[in-house]
């Protein structure tokens, strides 16, 4: 997954030094591989959001779900696509405290009770009140999911496999559009309700192919040692990132790290609260970062296409079923294959020439989209119109080469552990709130003005790239703790850089991992 001479790239020169020498790849290792395969599986969590999105666009082109729904448009069409968001964004802050009182896992399996029920309401619904119901409780499965998901795999990865795992999370997205795109395709024409029953059934699919993933992961070592459960963290690391080597140089110095920075934070940190993401400046930096980027993520002008696929290749002059359909069953693939592209060269390119190639690639599309829009508006061809689409599959791809992995991957690893449950329930708030906004006002601005909303979002990308130039740190080559000194508040929450490793260099790999600790009384 990363060769030896991208370690540096990955984690640093400090911890690549721990690292084994001449060592042998992930995958001849057994338990690196058991635990990777965990973690791959659990990417596929992340797909009932991109499913959801997905089969709207779908149903959107079904007559039978369309008439089922009496003919939804404008504000009560915002509100169907915006319920599960709704759903969601109430949860969030539960979650976050489940995760840190209750543990990742457990967390994670409270999911799945709103995921079958709500797959199951929607499957059988009765009536289009049932059917919106049945998407508020999908929300909150999903929630749950993707509130603490993305915490217990950054936080159990090997180190020079963390920034690739955690960012593949996303990708799961594609996944789930990709799964829907096609049921609803397979379904077009079915002259009954089951063309939008199946794929509501078939929600439940992905999230039953990662239970023996979940089962078979161990707890997160990060929430371990906060419960005071050392001894099992201290196993952990042993045997995952150790092959069960008790004099690994490697697991004493994770164990160390974890242990000083969640002390460290607790003694600064009397109390956990959101109100502690707003105490120090290197906080609000973050907050702002998080809140941004959750926005950010949903305002770039790709949900216009998005939700709304069908109306805009109307717009355009595609308006058949079959036609509508394909496309939809086509971005997927093309979305996913550009966001697993981004999430695999996370740690080659860095985050911020992600983040920065990105913004601009979808800058210059965007700006295409329109110009072609605005002439076929104004009576050009059908080619014209047409010519729109690759445009549209290119806004896409830049958008997943970078904000697809990096969206939750990125705001995990900013922040240190007391507040990362909250960090990422912060974000995920400000993404379904965007969201919600987004699916409420995109229609409504789609059919009074039309291509001219495109402009909105090419100001907001050109403000968007400033703000991720100025503002967003690079974090490749660093490990969790570590972030303490990129945001500049070492002195509170993190080791003093190099004295872990001094002090495991001092005591010789021959002593065991629980051996090798630091104290604040130590480093006073």
């Amino acid at each position: 997954m990363v060769s030896n001479h991208n370690h540096n790239k990955s984690v640093g020169a400090e911890f690549a030094a721990l690292l084994p020498a001449n060592d042998k790849a992930w995958y001849k290792k057994p338990t690196l591989l058991y635990l990777n395969f965990c973690l791959f599986s659990l990417f596929l969590l992340s797909s009932g959001n991109g499913y959801d999105g997905s089969m709207l666009n779908g149903l959107l082109a079904l007559p039978q779900w369309v008439n089922f729904m009496d003919k939804p448009t404008g504000s009560w069409l915002g509100f169907i696509a915006g319920s599960a968001n709704l759903g969601s964004i109430v949860f969030f802050p539960i979650v976050a405290w489940s995760s840190n009182k209750y543990g990742r896992k457990p967390t994670i399996y409270m999911g799945y009770f709103f995921i079958v029920l709500g797959a199951g309401l929607q499957t059988g619904a009765i009536n289009p009140v049932m059917f919106v119901m049945s998407r508020l409780v999908l929300g909150v499965g999903a929630a749950f999911f993707q509130g603490c998901v993305p915490l217990l795999m950054t936080e159990t990865a090997y180190p020079t496999h963390r920034g690739i795992l955690t960012s593949l999370y996303m990708c799961g997205w594609y996944v789930g559009s990709f799964v829907a795109a096609w049921a609803t395709f397979g379904t077009r024409n079915y002259d009954n309700s089951w063309s939008w029953r199946i794929p509501s059934l078939l929600q439940l699919l992905l999230p039953a192919l990662v239970l023996p993933g979940l089962f078979m992961i161990p707890e997160s070592p990060r929430y371990l040692v906060s419960a005071e459960r050392h001894e099992e963290a201290r196993a952990f690391l042993v045997k995952y990132h150790a092959e069960g080597d008790e004099s690994s140089a490697l697991a004493a110095f994770e164990f160390a790290e974890i242990s000083r920075s969640i002390q460290m934070e607790r003694e600064f940190q009397k109390s956990t609260s959101y109100k502690q993401m707003l105490a120090t400046p290197a906080n609000r930096k973050r907050t702002f970062i998080t809140v941004f980027l959750g926005i950010f993520d949903q305002w770039a002008g790709q949900n216009v296409a998005g939700y709304y696929l069908p109306p805009v290749l109307a717009s355009i002059g595609i308006k058949t079923v079959t036609q509508q359909t394909l496309i939809n069953g086509f971005l997927q693939i093309w979305n996913l294959i550009c966001a697993l592209t981004g999430a695999f060269n996370v740690d080659r390119f860095g985050r911020r020439f992600l983040f920065l190639s990105a913004t601009v690639g979808m800058l210059i599309s965007y700006i295409l989209i329109t110009g072609l829009s605005a002439t076929f508006a104004k009576g050009g061809s059908t080619a014209v119109g047409t010519a729109v689409v690759p445009f549209l599959f290119l806004m896409y791809g830049f958008f997943s080469l970078a904000f697809t992995p990096l969206v939750v991957a990125y705001p995990v690893e900013i922040w240190p552990y007391q507040l990362r449950s909250r960090g990422l329930a912060t974000m995920l708030m400000s993404t379904v709130t965007a969201v919600f906004f987004n699916i409420f006002v995109n229609p409504i601005a789609l059919d009074s003005i039309q291509w001219r909303y495109y402009l909105v979002f090419v100001f907001i990308l050109a403000g968007g790239g400033a703000i991720i130039y100025f503002v967003f740190p690079e974090t490749r080559g660093h490990s969790l703790e570590e972030m303490a000194r990129v945001f500049g508040d070492e002195e509170t929450t993190g080791p003093v850089e190099g004295e872990i490793a001094e002090k495991i260099a001092h005591k010789g790999t021959s002593y065991h991992a629980d051996e090798v600790n630091t104290t604040p009384e130590e480093t006073a």
